[in-house]
């Protein structure tokens, strides 16, 4: 392949030194990742090159996206690791499984939380004999699956001794890129310029040629060196149509070269630029096929490098060389690969080649498309089955079969977040079929809520799409009303959309399940909690119920609303088990801040602890924001003032709600109870189902210290409306203590600790006795006080409430006894990860189980290992196995 003097790196010495200290990292075990991004022909394949040269000592491994293989799942990550596929079977079983899985190398379903995790072990397996360079160029182009993997593997090599670089054009399609240390190429200065151009063109130059080819070239090296090509020096100093954009010089270039060949290498040329993975075999079949001399014709091409793999030059080239060919050229080429490509061991590039050879509509290929786009779903490739069921779409002859692949390609684009495209393609969908026009009404709704954006709210699409389809399928209309119902609750407007849904057609059924559910918010926003009770009470109380499957969160409010633990808690486990169970990067995340939060309202602190960590690390791997609620929850019943209020301040507006009743539950603990009553009244003016109930209790706390007792009265009446509708021991039990504040009743009191008195319910017996005893004490009874005091305390003290159990020491010091003082856990002088880890590694986890969990190195595990040693003063497993708070 000739040589380009884009190899030529003038300017270019800030990059290559992030290079070598990146590579110099790596040998002494600090991985780490860098992205190169610019626009074509700046200069990223020519640093890549260096890079090479550069990484002695190293594995070095090559991967490139390629634009055409943008719609198959895991072909650059799988491209990246075929040097090494020999060591999946050192990996433990599952996540060989789902590594051969999405490779195509066995059936079935790959477990997205494990293809992560599984490449990473594979490369730490191979790091193991020297270190380790993955280069990965044109990432502009990686297929979404992966692009997260990849990602994945960016932020999780920092123990290790690999260096990771990819090279993409800016701007980047690609968030999980645009989330990753990055270096943006800037064009060459003019000295710079000069210098290369000099370097690349080596006959004396006029003065006015070098002044328009550098006008022209505009600081891109590599349009510096394809310019004097385009037209020659001669059309340089007569002056020519200056090209639309720098990338449309460096393309003509490489035209210009392709239109001097013979129609047969222009042909071969066409096919290998077709040819997304470079094949040499499958070239030369399709070549054969087309009756081209591949030997004779691969002999006379430019660009093209004929070896153990096709490569162009640039990527550019290959883009002018397809685009160069006539259309019927390229349905040639494609229809030849198709051809010899093998329908069993590659049935999707098969069937995409074959889409790219049609002219017109063709049953036959859309019906192919579409079980590609099912293989790949199951493959974990949402991207690519959106991608193929767009184009089966586009080639189907039937309305109504084009309108159901439309409507499956919109459902895939709004999974992977294409929802430009999701809402084009929802414009393109005529149908007269009432199910398939409620279906188009129900993802304008989603992509509607996803975008914040749009003429009609999410609540509008959901309600129309249950109006269309109240004659013809009542359940599904009623099951469309209760998630508008449910989205109302999240965006407001409930009231409009509890009006609309009473029109929904009675099931004719005994009232149970979604119909139950639907039916309880219906007459819990037009008749208030004692109607609503009735219904809703047996629904919220089993939490088995197939309704909380599909709904959890809404069962979370509702069991919160009703102030059921058991339901609250029951909820949450069995969403954590089917996350679990389904590998779901979405529903996981959500369970386990909705468990965090309940073990949090439980005492179990450590347990909390663990599972936001979880929650964490799998927002951390996917590149999401972590779920903020738990720790919130958890901050607020602790009572670390200055830890707190810093977890406030950083939370986003939409959860101001939350914020409040945080503040209140801190500001009650720490005996701050003007700020308590600001923040409770905040709390539930706004009437936020669930997040409003729980702050009346704080209300009527608060309210009754500032001496507001009318305020206090009023709150105690609608806490006894949502406890008195759940009728379970938590808002029994709660509602007899706020009771007891506001009457000063202390049979109350009494009735209070005995309704809490369940392990589940300790954090809010012990806030009852510490509620109790301050009453006595106010009473004069300071024997009496002391003995309840000491109860609160101590039961405050061992669950870590800290605000909370020094309000009850200084209620005992009052009496005349002095507090013991608290004994500091060891898990007080742990980050939230390194508690995780402690846990896992006391009840017995090795290092590698610890990081599969997490999505860590073992190196990492053990890094964080010795510093929680250090932190305790220990030094062995056992030791901390020993350690009684921990686990």
């Amino acid at each position: 392949m000739p040589e380009t003097y884009a190899d030529v790196l003038i300017g270019r010495q800030d990059e290559i030194g992030r290079l070598d200290t990146l590579l110099q990292a790596a040998r002494k075990g600090r991985g780490g990742a860098l992205v190169l991004r610019g626009e074509p022909g700046i200069g990223k394949s020519a640093l890549l090159r260096y890079l090479d040269e550069a990484a002695t000592g190293f594995l070095v491994m090559r991967a490139s996206g390629a634009e055409f293989e943008m719609e198959l799942p895991f072909a650059t990550l799988h491209q990246l690791l075929a040097p090494v596929t020999g060591r999946l079977k050192a990996l433990p079983a599952p996540h060989r499984a789902a590594l051969e899985i999405a490779f195509g190398l066995d059936t079935g379903t790959p477990d997205p939380f494990l293809v992560g995790v599984a490449s990473l072990g594979l490369l730490v397996e191979t790091v193991q004999e020297r270190p380790l360079l993955c280069v990965v160029d044109d990432a502009q182009w990686l297929d979404q699956a992966s692009a997260k993997a990849l990602a994945f593997l960016a932020r999780r090599i920092s123990a290790e001794s690999i260096a990771l670089v990819f090279a993409a054009r800016e701007p980047s399609r690609l968030p999980e890129l645009d989330e990753l240390p990055g270096h943006s190429l800037r064009r060459l200065g003019e000295s710079e310029a000069r210098a290369l151009l000099t370097a690349a063109i080596r006959a004396p130059l006029d003065e006015r040629v070098r002044d328009r080819i550098l006008a022209e070239a505009r600081g891109n090296p590599l349009a510096l060196v394809e310019l004097p090509r385009t037209a020659g020096l001669a059309g340089m100093a007569g002056g020519f149509a200056q090209p639309d954009s720098v990338p449309g010089v460096i393309e003509q270039s490489f035209r210009s070269r392709l239109e001097l060949l013979p129609p047969s290498a222009r042909l071969l040329v066409t096919v290998a630029a077709a040819d997304p993975i470079g094949d040499p075999g499958l070239l030369w079949r399709a070549a054969e096929l087309l009756g081209i001399d591949a030997a004779a014709a691969a002999h006379s091409v430019p660009l093209v490098e004929f070896g153990t793999r096709i490569r162009f030059s640039h990527p550019l080239a290959r883009s002018a060389a397809y685009r160069a060919a006539a259309p019927e050229e390229r349905r040639r080429a494609h229809e030849a690969l198709a051809a010899v490509t093998d329908p069993v061991a590659d049935p999707d590039r098969r069937a995409w080649h074959r889409a790219q050879a049609c002219a017109g509509p063709d049953e036959q290929v859309a019906a192919e498309l579409e079980a590609s786009a099912t293989r790949a779903q199951e493959r974990g490739g949402l991207a690519a089955a959106a991608a193929f069921l767009e184009r089966s779409a586009a080639l189907t002859t039937s309305p109504v079969q084009r309108a159901e692949r439309v409507l499956a390609a919109v459902q895939a684009k709004l999974s992977v977040g294409d929802f430009d495209t999701a809402a084009d393609l929802l414009t393109a969908v005529p149908t007269d079929d009432p199910r398939q026009a409620a279906r188009a009404d129900l993802l304008r709704g989603r992509l509607s809520f996803v975008r914040r954006r749009g003429d009609e709210g999410p609540t509008a699409y959901l309600l129309r799409a249950a109006a269309r389809l109240a004659a013809t399928d009542p359940a599904w209309s009623r099951d469309c009303y209760l998630d508008a119902i449910e989205m109302g609750l999240l965006l407001g407007g409930l009231d409009d959309v509890v009006e609309a849904a009473r029109t929904a057609s009675p099931s004719g059924e005994p009232v149970s399940g979604a119909t139950a559910v639907l039916t309880g918010l219906i007459s819990l926003v037009g008749d208030g909690h004692p109607a609503a009770g009735e219904i809703l009470r047996p629904i919220v109380g089993d939490a088995d119920d197939e309704v909380w499957s599909t709904r959890p969160s809404l069962g979370f409010m509702l069991a919160c609303e009703l102030w059921n633990f058991d339901a609250l808690h029951g909820i949450a486990t069995r969403a954590v088990t089917a996350g679990r169970e389904s590998g779901s990067f979405h529903a996981l995340p959500i369970a386990l801040a909705m468990q965090a939060t309940a073990t949090v309202h439980a005492g179990d602190f450590g347990a909390a602890m663990e599972l936001i960590s979880e929650e964490e690390a799998i927002a951390d791997a996917t590149g999401a924001a972590p779920l903020v609620y738990p720790r919130l929850h958890l901050a607020a019943l602790r009572g670390r003032r200055t830890e707190a209020v810093e977890l406030f301040a950083s939370v986003d507006h939409r959860m101001s709600l939350s914020v409040q009743w945080a503040t209140a539950v801190l500001s009650n603990g720490l005996a701050d109870y003007p700020a308590a009553l600001k923040a409770a009244q905040q709390a539930v003016e706004y009437g936020a189902v669930g997040t409003a109930g729980l702050a009346l209790p704080e209300l009527v706390e608060a309210a009754m210290r500032c001496g507001e007792s009318k305020v206090a009265a009023a709150a105690l009446t609608s806490l006894q409306e949502r406890t008195q509708a759940g009728r379970h021991a938590w808002g029994l039990g709660v509602e007899a203590y706020a009771r007891a504040l506001v009457t000063e009743d202390e049979s109350a009191y009494q009735e209070a600790i005995g309704l809490l008195d369940d392990s589940r319910l300790v954090v809010y017996r012990a806030r009852a006795h510490l509620l109790y005893g301050e009453w006595l004490r106010r009473q004069g009874r300071r024997r009496d006080a002391r003995s309840v005091l000491r109860a609160a305390h101590e039961s405050l003290s061992d669950l870590g409430l800290e605000g909370f159990a020094e309000r009850a020491a200084g209620e005992l010091r009052a009496t005349g006894e002095q507090a013991r003082s608290r004994t500091s856990k060891a898990s007080d002088q742990l980050t939230m990860q390194e508690v995780h880890i402690a846990r896992l590694v006391a009840d017995g986890a090795t290092s590698k189980e610890v990081a599969a969990k997490l999505f860590l190195s073992p190196r990492t595990v053990d890094a964080h290992l010795r510093n929680i040693f250090r932190k305790l003063q220990l030094t062995s497993r056992r030791q901390l196995r020993d350690l009684p708070d921990i686990r």
